[in-house]
């Protein structure tokens, strides 16, 4: 059941950020990932939590420039160049982020606040054993410990919220 409903929610995700960017997926996660965790990353970082090629992501990151979402600027060490999102970009993310909590809020519409409760708390170990299994190896998982802190060692209840 889990693995069914895991994979109907991604694909309703995935199609309702799209929408919602009116770009692909990957563009919607490109911006929902510079708006929540990511602080001016380099294209190489940017490619690594989206999982795509170097040159996948140079083509991303040109789609988007072209669109008026990002920016390039200079990185932190004058030698690379750092992605950014521009008030355009800010304000498709928000929409992205809004259409991902509308989706999520009506698939638990059925539920009520004790359900809910009892649901955010097993989730939460579920994620803290995933993060906790990835660390070091993934990079969503990185770069949001790094801004909100380790969230695995809260068991997933910490202040601070995963990348999604």
């Amino acid at each position: 059941m889990l693995g069914a409903l895991a994979l109907v929610l991604a694909d309703q995700t995935a199609q309702a950020v799209a929408a919602a960017a009116g770009q692909s997926a990957s563009a919607a996660a490109a911006l929902s990932a510079l708006a929540q965790f990511l602080d001016r990353p380099t294209l190489d970082q940017l490619r690594q939590v989206l999982g795509l090629t170097p040159s996948g992501a140079v083509r991303l990151v040109d789609r988007l420039v072209e669109a008026g979402l990002v920016s390039r600027g200079p990185g932190a060490d004058g030698r690379s160049r750092a992605v950014q999102l521009t008030a355009q970009g800010r304000r498709v993310a928000a929409r992205i982020a809004h259409a991902r909590a509308r989706l999520l809020t009506g698939a638990l519409a059925g539920l009520s606040g004790a359900d809910r409760a009892a649901l955010r708390d097993l989730l939460g170990r579920v994620m803290a054993n995933v993060v906790q299994a990835k660390e070091g190896h993934c990079p969503a998982a990185t770069a949001a410990a790094a801004k909100y802190g380790d969230f695995s060692a809260a068991g997933g209840s910490s202040g601070g919220r995963p990348p999604h």
